[in-house]
């Protein structure tokens, strides 16, 4: 019987050896026929001709089943999990989430016949590294999908311009002209004579005669740097050819080694040391023994910070040397996490990043690749972990030389877009793209190649720059809210497609690195948001929890009919809040949750939206007693938030009293000192700051889960509740009335809730260090007797007591 032989090959495309013990499974038998019982076979583990682990098979089959359809996968053994199924990639049948690979034999004996999987595709897509066998030394190797090209060339632009123009003025005409080989998955592939260093750092784009016949000029998707820094697109505006000013996501991409980093922040070599060092070197001096870097969600304390609103004193935006720079005022607070605004490459220079394009790229006016990674290190050094904002749910709207029309202009072969049927079908052509909420047009999650854009920029960022987290924004976009833009009807498929990313991104970053922390911006109240992908959930480990501001805060035109306490407090009436309403997002708060009494989208950019200072004395001046009363309502809302039972959030300048609203287009001309506030007008709110997250840190039952509400009356404004571990419990007594219970106030539950015991007084919000007027207990301990506390509780304040 005549046979083929099948060679196998799983690329993982991670420097690192992160797999071992590898097992080929495939629905055949042993001797090479189909078989509905799968076998499994030893893979061997060599070096990719990307540089990079991989693991191979070979395995004859009987032409008599070249009919058939095979199935199959790989078995992995890693450093936390062993014998899990190593294809993160679910079939693209949208009624099945089951995950293998399928091939048919091509019934030639004399040739062997080859199925790849790559896991990541950060090293086939864009310009790599490629090893010819047995060579030690790499050569370059462009990759790009453009399944509707007719022909697709690179080509390299002048250094000093960074710029190709769409006549193809700016081409370097002594650089050679590479062109590619289209394979069967619409990838074109090949490369220039020479080696890497050759070509290292210089610019390239792709020239492609699209589907139309015409000739186009596209960035590489999967570029790891695009020159420019500024926001000037030359096709649209004049340019007076400098980088500074040139727009980085219409102009060239460049040629990057990612395995070397800049020895220092700034580019300055001195002596014999070199100035680009392995990354390996590099990575070596990441922790300080002792102070470690949390890796579960449950143990955060989140500042969020947009980088670009650093730079006090600048007039342009903030970079990442002030990023570095403003690590000493996060270590003095007490954070041990940063959640970072998205960093990925956008429009302009003034931006908040939540329209980007490539997703492989650090924005380059922030810094670029190098300085982030020196960024990450340095967090690392003094215990904070990264968390990085990602967007998946559009791209930037003026990515017309990036995802857009990339290789086609007719919109049904829009390549990056999801559309639904033929221009035909619609009064105007646009009628057939997706909108779901969010900013821009749904993404082609139905292509695996789009889904693996974003799984592999995910991977990029957890192993390359070494980040702890993603936050991924507006996930409900992805896999709830896709409708057509023709006449807003939903498209199953396409959200059925979104979970399949959502699951593939989750599964992917899990497998590589097991502590990485997923968290999805989330406002649907799906429980299987944070389930794991194999009991039909999407893999977060937690979820931003909106509903907790808006019961809390509520100044948001979307609040709806929540609880808005804060703004109700504002008023300075003494009419009943409704506190049970917020007490129930409280409990709820142990689910898994991110809770925040400010956010980037509620600081000023949501309709209705200020900073919490302001909101808390509705608009009035903040001056005097005002700013007293402000201050005591602030404090409340970020106690509320830090010991609830969910992960705490709170965004830059909350902690020294930030007054002016934070806005994606003016938040320079909005930007505040906050170092000087630090020891000016913001000193006692930043020791409250310092204070309670110390406090929290140091309390094992305020970083659990555990959560019981004891006591809540709208009438008095009070509400509180037990945070406890073990048998550390802890007591939390809050009103946000505008007078004291200096007699006390009885709170009353059940002897499981309150049992009889000591408490003592361990933090008091009023204290005159926070700028308070010292009601409370004085530091005492109160009993509790039959099921009751009578606890004194100051105006617009609140009290911790922990059982002695």
């Amino acid at each position: 019987m005549a046979t083929q032989l099948v060679t196998f090959y799983v690329m993982t495309s991670l420097t690192r050896s992160v797999f071992h013990n590898a097992r080929l499974r495939g629905s055949w038998d042993e001797q090479g026929r189909y078989a509905d019982t799968w076998t499994e076979t030893p893979m061997q583990e060599q070096t990719g001709p990307d540089g990079c682990p991989m693991f191979t098979a070979s395995h004859p089959f009987h032409l008599a089943d070249q009919a058939r359809t095979f199935r199959w996968g790989v078995v992995l053994d890693g450093v936390q999990l062993t014998n899990f199924w190593g294809i993160p990639t679910e079939v693209p049948d949208p009624e099945s989430k089951e995950r293998y690979r399928e091939f048919r034999l091509t019934g030639d004996e004399t040739t062997p016949q080859t199925e790849h999987y790559y896991l990541t595709y950060s090293r086939r897509l864009g310009a790599n590294k490629f090893f010819a066998p047995g060579s030690l030394t790499p050569r370059l190797r462009f990759g790009v999908w453009a399944p509707h090209a007719q022909t697709v060339e690179v080509v390299f632009g002048d250094q000093a311009i960074g710029y190709i123009a769409d006549d193809g003025t700016g081409i370097d005409p002594a650089m050679p002209v590479v062109a590619l080989t289209r394979s069967a998955d619409g990838i074109w592939e090949g490369g220039p004579a020479g080696d890497f260093d050759t070509f290292k750092s210089l610019p390239y784009m792709y020239r492609i005669v699209n589907a139309q016949g015409q000739t186009v000029y596209r960035t590489d998707i999967f570029s790891r740097s695009q020159i420019g820094r500024g926001h000037i697109n030359p096709a649209r505006e004049h340019w007076s050819r400098t980088l500074d000013t040139l727009d980085g996501t219409v102009s060239c991409s460049v040629v990057i080694d990612p395995d070397v980093v800049r020895r220092h922040f700034e580019s300055t070599p001195t002596g014999d040391l070199p100035d680009l060092i392995p990354a390996e070197e590099f990575w070596a001096g990441e922790f300080t023994a002792g102070v470690p870097v949390p890796s579960r969600v449950e143990d955060l304390v989140i500042y969020e910070l947009h980088i670009g609103s650093l730079g006090f004193g600048k007039t342009g935006p903030g970079d990442l040397s002030d990023g570095i720079a403003f690590l000493d005022h996060l270590t003095e607070l007490g954070v041990n996490t940063v959640e970072l605004l998205p960093m990925a490459e956008f429009s302009g220079s003034i931006a908040w990043g939540y329209g980007d394009t490539h997703h492989f790229c650090i924005e380059s006016s922030a810094g670029g690749r190098d300085k982030y990674r020196h960024f990450v290190r340095e967090c690392h050094r003094r215990g904070i972990a990264v968390i990085q904002d990602v967007v998946y749910n559009h791209y930037d709207s003026e990515a017309e030389r990036a995802q857009w029309q990339y290789d086609s202009t007719a919109p049904q072969q829009n390549s990056y877009y999801w559309y639904e049927g033929h221009p035909n079908d619609y009064a105007f052509p646009d009628g057939g793209y997706l909108d779901n909420g969010s900013t821009g047009y749904t993404p082609r999650f139905s292509e695996e190649i789009v889904r693996q854009q974003f799984i592999s920029s995910a991977v990029f960022l957890v192993e390359e720059m070494h980040v702890d987290g993603l936050r991924v924004d507006l996930t409900q976009a992805i896999h709830r809210d896709n409708v057509l833009h023709a006449n807003g009807r939903s498209v199953g498929r396409a959200n059925v497609f979104g979970q399949k990313l959502l699951r593939e991104w989750s599964r992917t970053l899990h497998m590589i690195r097991p502590t990485a922390m997923l968290i999805a911006e989330d406002h649907t109240g799906w429980d299987a948001v944070v389930e794991p992908p194999g009991q039909g959930g999407l893999g977060f480990d937690a979820t931003w929890e909106v509903s907790f501001y808006h019961h809390l805060i509520g100044d948001s035109d979307s609040a709806g009919d929540r609880a808005r306490l804060l703004k109700q407090a504002g008023f300075g009436t003494n009419e009943p809040l409704r506190l049970d309403a917020f007490a129930g997002a409280l409990h709820d708060s142990q689910y898994r949750r991110v809770v925040f009494h400010e956010s980037h989208d509620e600081a000023g950019n949501a309709g209705g939206t200020a900073r919490t200072l302001v909101t808390a004395v509705n608009h009035a001046p903040i001056v005097g007693p005002t700013r007293v009363a402000a201050e005591a309502r602030s404090r409340v809302c970020f106690g509320l938030s830090m010991l609830s039972a969910g992960t705490p959030m709170f965004f830059m300048g909350e902690e020294t009293g930030a007054q002016k609203p934070y806005t994606y287009d003016k938040f320079i001309t909005h930007r505040e000192d906050i170092l000087g506030d630090k020891t000016g007008h913001g000193k006692a709110l930043f020791r409250f700051y310092q204070d309670l997250i110390s406090l929290s840190r140091r309390l094992r039952s305020i970083r659990g889960r555990n959560i019981d509400i004891l006591h809540v009356s709208n009438a008095n404004r009070v509400l509180a509740f037990k945070r406890w571990e073990g048998n550390e419990q802890v007591i939390i007594a809050a009103s946000f009335s505008n007078t004291p219970f200096a007699g006390g106030y009885v709170i009353r539950k059940d002897p499981l809730g309150i049992p009889d015991a000591g408490w003592k007084e361990i933090f008091n919000s009023d204290a005159a260090l926070y700028g308070g007027q010292n009601v409370g207990n004085a530091g005492a301990t109160i009993p509790s007797r039959n099921a009751s506390l009578n606890v004194v509780i100051p105006a617009s304040g609140f009290v911790v007591l922990v059982r002695q």
